[in-house]
């Protein structure tokens, strides 16, 4: 019966492998951009004024900067809230805190599902990169109709922040060593303004749901924001620079790095936006966490959701752990895609 069972999981794995990358290459207007270290990307950054970009050795100045950012992470990741924020019928539209050379991008819009039943509570959805409308609004409905007020934030270069000359959101994650940084620092921060939203809204419960690189950025920007109490996070895992380098939907930027840089380089160059850097931050108590991830990731490797769990244990995290029998790109897929909407609601109903 062992062997039985063996050769049926062996047969299982195989099957989903198989549908997962059919499912990630469908996909074919991936592009291999450059790489870059975008140095001039951080000149707005906080406190970028005390270092000297030496243009000889720009991995070093990164290096250095990610130091500083990790010890001043609240600088980092701290802003002046917005002063116009407008609710134009469904959308929360403001200007982000984090200027861009593109001003598409410096205008938040996030989709806003009220329930007239909340009781104060009020969630912040955060998509999985190069998601897409109307995706994830179906998982915004059942909240709504479930008694959670839901905000679903379009991320940096996505929807309508795209800019033009984009088809995906490249400039989210990519070959650029510092548009990459400065493109989470603008994520985090924009999820922290829809939380000042929601207090001049009255709501007191708040929480948050991340997916993939949604899950990513809600780590980050929980361990900065003491009033995100509840989060489901939808796929997890450790380093940026992991996942981009071992992940399914990633070769093609890891395709352009690797020809200047090697893995424990760039976990480096990345370090200050990786979940890891803050899992003290992370350590509140009161803070109430359920993590997903799937047995057949290729994207998220599974090891590295497996190391999240080791460092939930190790800092007393206040969490549960939810293991899915299918892949990242299957997650989305019937039946995996109810299970996951189903595990989601059920802990922020629970907890929030």
């Amino acid at each position: 019966m062992s062997r039985l069972k063996h050769a049926l999981a062996e047969h299982y794995g195989r099957w989903i492998d198989k549908w997962e990358n059919g499912l990630c290459f469908r996909s074919t207007d991936r592009i291999v951009r450059p790489f870059e270290y975008g140095i001039e990307w951080a000149e707005r950054w906080p406190g970028a004024r005390r270092f000297h970009p030496d243009h000889d050795d720009p991995i070093e100045y990164i290096r250095d900067y990610n130091r500083f950012a990790i010890e001043n992470s609240h600088e980092f990741f701290g802003y002046e809230s917005p002063t116009d924020f407008t609710l134009n019928g469904d959308w929360l539209e403001f200007t982000s805190p984090v200027r861009t050379p593109y001003p598409d991008n410096d205008r938040v819009k996030a989709l806003w599902f009220p329930s007239e039943k909340s009781r104060g509570r009020a969630v912040v959805v955060l998509p999985h990169w190069n998601s897409k409308l109307p995706q994830h609004n179906a998982l915004c409905n059942g909240l709504r109709k479930l008694g959670v007020s839901v905000l679903r934030l379009s991320l940096p270069y996505h929807d309508g922040r795209m800019p033009p000359e984009l088809n995906r959101a490249d400039y989210a994650v990519s070959s650029n060593i510092c548009r990459t940084i400065d493109g989470t620092r603008q994520a985090v921060i924009d999820i922290r303004c829809c939380f000042d939203w929601f207090e001049r809204q009255g709501f007191t419960k708040l929480g948050i749901i991340g997916t993939s690189l949604g899950s990513c950025y809600a780590f980050l920007a929980s361990a900065h924001d003491p009033r995100i109490k509840t989060h489901v996070f939808n796929h997890c895992s450790t380093y940026v620079a992991d996942v981009v380098w071992r992940g399914l939907s990633t070769r093609h930027i890891a395709e352009s790095l690797e020809q200047e840089v090697d893995l424990p380089t760039l976990r480096d160059l990345w370090m200050c936006i990786s979940p890891p850097s803050y899992n003290e931050l992370f350590s509140d108590p009161s803070k109430k966490s359920r993590f997903i991830y799937t047995l057949y990731d290729t994207t998220f490797p599974v090891d590295l959701s497996e190391q999240v769990m080791v460092n939930a244990q190790t800092y007393k995290w206040n969490y549960d752990v939810r293991r899915l029998s299918c892949g990242h790109y299957t997650m989305g897929e019937f039946p995996f895609k109810f299970i996951t909407g189903y595990t989601i609601c059920d802990f922020i109903l629970r907890n929030l």
